[in-house]
C-alpha cells in the first residue's frame, strides 16, 4: 500500500513540475492556417504522429518546395528528398534555419524533435541513419507539410 502511495505521488509531483513546461511550451506555438483539420493539430501541436504509408507525398516527384502546413514556411527542397522505406516523408536536410530541435525521451528513447522555426509547430523526429552527407534523416509528418512545385 506504501509503495502504490509513493509512486502514485512521485507521478504527481512530476506531473506539477512538468505540466507548467508543457503549456508555456505549446503558448508559443501558434495556430496560423485557420484550415487545419483536427489530425494536423494534434500532430503540429500535441506533438502526435500520423499512420506509417498514409501520406499522399510519399509519391509525390516534382521539382519544389515543402512548406509548413500551418505558417507556410519553406523547409525542404524536393532535391533532399528520398524513399527511407519508413513511411513518412523523408528528408536528407533541410533548408537552412528552417527549424528549431529538443531532446524527446518518449517511447522510452532519446530522440532529436524539430519544430518549424517561424511558428514552433512540431514536424517529426531527426534520425543519424540518413543517405546525405552528415548522415541526418529528417522524418517528417506529411500532413504537417504542404507540396508546391516549382513549374
Amino acid at each position: 500500500m506504501r509503495r502504490k502511495f509513493l509512486k502514485l505521488f512521485s507521478v504527481s509531483i512530476l506531473s506539477f513540475v512538468l505540466l507548467p513546461y508543457k503549456i508555456l511550451y505549446s503558448a508559443t506555438k501558434k495556430i496560423i492556417n485557420q484550415n487545419l483539420t483536427e489530425e494536423q493539430k494534434n500532430i503540429l501541436f500535441n506533438e502526435g504522429t500520423e499512420r506509417p504509408f498514409t501520406s499522399s507525398l510519399l509519391q509525390e516527384n516534382r521539382d519544389g518546395f515543402y512548406h509548413c502546413a500551418n505558417c507556410d514556411a519553406k523547409l525542404f527542397s524536393s532535391n533532399s528528398k528520398y524513399d527511407s522505406g519508413t513511411g513518412w516523408p523523408s528528408f536528407s536536410e533541410a533548408l537552412p534555419e528552417a527549424f528549431n530541435t529538443k531532446v524527446d525521451y518518449s517511447f522510452g528513447m532519446k530522440r532529436t524533435e524539430y519544430h518549424c522555426a517561424k511558428c514552433g509547430a512540431h514536424h517529426g523526429h531527426v534520425f543519424e541513419d540518413g543517405t546525405g552527407k552528415d548522415g541526418k534523416r529528417f522524418c517528417n509528418n506529411g500532413l504537417c507539410l504542404i507540396f508546391k512545385p516549382t513549374n
